[in-house]
């Protein structure tokens, strides 16, 4: 049973935990998968090396780990949470992960379900969050962006494989009843027609079930596709813009911002949009070169190193924003703390 708030209270953030595998690849360890080497890698993206699941691991098990570490810096218990928003496009089950999340932590009295918006999804889960909240819905909600891209790489695909990594966050959002909503603007925006950029589609067709040959296959999916060059344009058009129309529907000005918190993905789309909102280096939380591109992991990830580093403090303005395939795009404005 939830627990009952009163309509239209604010939410704050009040907890955050990661995790990623301990299993590492380097760009000298993809030097002797493909043509590659160290210095290529590192001019272009920003990478170092990425976390990958080790065989027997499991994205669930990511989940739960960094869900433990938020719950514990929220100060609140399993029981205490209402509801459970998993981000990923990377489930261990088809079906979902988030029902073993909560399983896993305990959390008996938590609605779960999984939200897919790739690596905007960790931003959409967050809004979402609020918009529970807000209504009046729930009192406590778990958000967790996780993904385990590196089981759906070609990692003898040198335009892929340097990229992506695995990993997990989780953010604990709550009621403030009586107070300003620590959520202060938001935007989102989508366009299906750039989906042939970035795909991971089925591997096969229909038909299954009147063909004898095919009846009993397992079914599949395609590693990732990805046009690296047009997804790269997109970002460096599209990012900088839906972060000033957060910031629009927040009533405020860059010049509040504190913090960048963006999906990792490349070093330069991080740069560029610093540049646009005249944010200097120091100011952008980048853990590109350790983790890869995570997917909807590299938010939270990238906030909880932040945070628990004594960097992004309580009252901290931070600009988040997240792009990927659908192809989507948003961005978030909130207070931590």
């Amino acid at each position: 049973m939830a627990t009952p708030v009163s309509a239209l209270t604010g939410c704050k953030l009040i907890g955050v935990g990661s995790c990623a595998p301990e299993n590492t690849l380097t760009n000298d360890d993809l030097a002797k998968l493909v043509d590659t080497n160290d210095e290529w890698i590192t001019t272009r993206t920003g990478i170092k090396r990425r976390h990958v699941l080790s065989k027997g691991e499991t994205l669930g098990q990511l989940a739960h780990k960094a869900s433990v570490k938020a719950l514990d810096m929220a100060k609140l218990a399993p029981e205490d949470i209402d509801l459970i928003l998993l981000a990923t496009s990377s489930p261990d089950d088809m079906f979902g992960s988030a029902c073993q999340i909560q399983a896993a932590l305990g959390a008996k009295k938590a609605v779960a379900f999984d939200l897919t918006a790739a690596c905007s999804g960790f931003v959409l889960a967050l809004i979402t969050a609020s918009q529970f909240i807000r209504a009046g819905t729930f009192k406590n909600v778990l958000v967790v962006g996780g993904d385990a891209l590196s089981r759906v790489v070609d990692w003898k695909d040198r335009s892929t494989c340097i990229l992506f990594g695995d990993g997990c966050g989780a953010v604990v959002v709550t009621a403030n009843p009586g107070q300003p909503c620590s959520l202060l603007g938001m935007a989102m925006h989508s366009d299906g027609n750039g989906h042939k950029h970035l795909n991971c589609t089925f591997k096969g067709e229909g038909g299954k079930a009147k063909d004898l040959e095919t009846a009993s296959e397992v079914a599949a999916y395609n590693n990732i596709h990805m046009s690296g060059q047009d997804v790269f344009k997109f970002a460096v058009k599209s990012v900088p813009q839906v972060i000033e129309s957060a910031l629009e529907n927040a009533g405020m000005t860059k010049e509040q911002v504190d913090w960048l918190v963006m999906h990792q993905a490349n070093q330069r789309i991080l740069n560029a949009a610093a540049d646009r909102l005249g944010l200097p280096a120091d100011r952008v939380v980048s853990n590109l070169s350790e983790y890869g591109n995570t997917s909807a992991a590299s938010i939270p990830l990238a906030l909880d190193e932040a945070v628990r580093q004594g960097s992004i403090k309580p009252g901290d303005v931070i600009a988040m924003a997240g792009f990927g395939a659908g192809l989507t795009w948003a961005s978030v404005i909130v207070r931590w703390g």
